[in-house]
């Protein structure tokens, strides 16, 4: 048996700043998703748990506390005494990982149903911990990480909601993710800062995707008219709200 990966990487290098990614076919006949790292690669399961294990006989582990609410409810009738120790959250945060590493590589791929599936899953997973977690440190533990989480739904949805040839779907998606990670930053000390990147990346999209429209639509004519009028370009914003109330009013036949 050859043991030594450099059979394996000697003709894929690692290109620090890029995420290679590729897919394979693995001996279960099944496909695989690897992705390059500085010293070797990650192979990943396209469905189910990324890593291939199936806790306590469940998909995931978070499937399994699911379960295990679930069975709380039918005996108690509500929720309170449910609740998640310090092991369960550190085990839940390690499998909200194993699922960033694929909800990246299935993006790099362009595989866009997948990483809404894997993000919806891993907020889900946030919302679960913030609720159930018996420590205020393991509550907030992943908090950090749902504006990311949020970004990276929405850029999937906007993404196939393009390759649809849906723009104002796409942009809608985009504004209603935006407006979620504002209000995060209200919420958290610091949020802004903490959710910069996020804000800038949904924004550029948010321009990429007013690109597409065409000139006279309402979207595109309201960020030109925002524009003018954060450069105090009146006559140009007076123009602007012309052609936005004509482009607005109903046309009679």
């Amino acid at each position: 048996m050859i043991r030594d990966l450099r059979t394996i990487l000697e003709d894929w290098d690692f290109e620090p700043g890029k995420i290679s990614v590729r897919k394979i076919i693995g001996r279960d006949g099944r496909e695989k998703i690897q992705t390059r790292i500085d010293l070797g690669l990650l192979q990943l399961e396209c469905t189910g748990r990324p890593d291939g294990r199936r806790p306590f006989a469940c998909e995931s582990l978070f499937a399994y506390q699911e379960q295990r609410l679930q069975e709380h409810l039918e005996l108690y009738g509500d929720d309170e005494g449910f609740v998640l120790d310090p092991e369960d959250c550190r085990e839940l945060r390690h499998e909200a990982y194993l699922y960033y590493q694929r909800y990246l590589s299935s993006f790099v791929l362009e595989e866009y149903d997948a990483v809404e599936q894997d993000t919806a899953r891993n907020l889900r997973l946030i919302d679960f911990c913030e609720r159930y977690a018996a420590r205020e440190a393991d509550r907030v533990a992943l908090s950090n990480q749902r504006a990311y989480v949020v970004m990276m739904h929405a850029r999937a949805r906007a993404y196939s909601a393009l390759h649809g040839q849906s723009e104002e779907v796409a942009l809608g998606i985009v504004d209603a993710a935006i407006a979620q990670i504002e209000q995060l930053c209200d919420t958290v000390e610091d949020g802004e800062q903490d959710s910069a990147r996020e804000l800038v990346t949904l924004r550029e999209l948010r321009t990429e995707i007013l690109q597409k429209l065409p000139d006279d639509a309402p979207p595109r004519l309201q960020a030109a008219l925002d524009r003018a009028l954060l450069c105090e370009d009146y006559e140009e914003a007076a123009m602007l709200r012309d052609r936005l109330a004509g482009a607005a009013r109903p046309v009679r036949h």
